[in-house]
């Protein structure tokens, strides 16, 4: 599957310009995953930074209630995630990032648009956000067509939630919530931002 991973890297590249440091995290059992930080040009004098991981899509992500995983056919993603620089530390965003990436293999998860992912812990020091909605694909990155029978790679990106929001997510639905970020004109790439109204 490196022939993937290779596919991919040079998709990101492509997409984002050449990494200016990447990472790797290995978890027990797991192939390893890598984490690539991409600077992003000024937008409205704020600066930023994209990570991307690299890894994820080497293998099909499995229906966990299937009998047989099928090792060719199924999705296959990366997970893409862009942040403000300067207001935190978020480059400790690494190691959450991966476990994310590495769900799929260690707890059988089929991630898709609307999902929501939970690390546990704050994805960055005094980040507000221990959990992430799973954003359609397409608007960063093109899927990434593979030889048949594999299925494209998507690249999804991820949406920092405060535990409000993740909560009331799972009661509204992903629709609403990204509906209530936009009328409230949520910055969702301030690693610090607030919670959005949610009476």
């Amino acid at each position: 599957m490196s022939d993937v991973l290779a596919r991919v890297e040079a998709g990101l590249r492509s997409a984002f310009g050449e990494p200016d440091a990447r990472a790797a995290v290995t978890f027990l059992g797991t192939d390893r995953i890598e984490v690539l930080r991409f600077p992003v040009p000024a937008a409205d004098g704020a600066e930023a930074v994209r990570y991307a991981t690299l890894g994820m899509s080497a293998h099909p992500m499995a229906d966990p209630t299937s009998p047989l995983a099928d090792p060719v056919r199924g999705p296959r993603a990366e997970l893409l995630l862009t942040v403000r620089l300067g207001r935190a530390d978020t480059d400790k965003v690494l190691r959450p990032l991966a476990v994310l990436a590495a769900s799929p293999q260690v707890e059988g998860l089929v991630v898709a648009p609307g999902a929501s992912l939970d690390t546990g812990e704050p994805l960055w020091p005094g980040a507000p956000f221990t959990a992430v909605l799973v954003g359609e694909p397409g608007g960063l990155v093109e899927d990434l067509a593979l030889d048949e029978p594999m299925d494209p790679v998507r690249f999804l990106p991820l949406l920092p939630m405060t535990p409000n929001e993740a909560a009331w997510k799972r009661v509204h639905g992903a629709g609403a919530l990204q509906e209530r970020w936009l009328r409230h004109g949520t910055d969702l790439r301030d690693p610090l931002r607030k919670g959005v109204p949610l009476d």
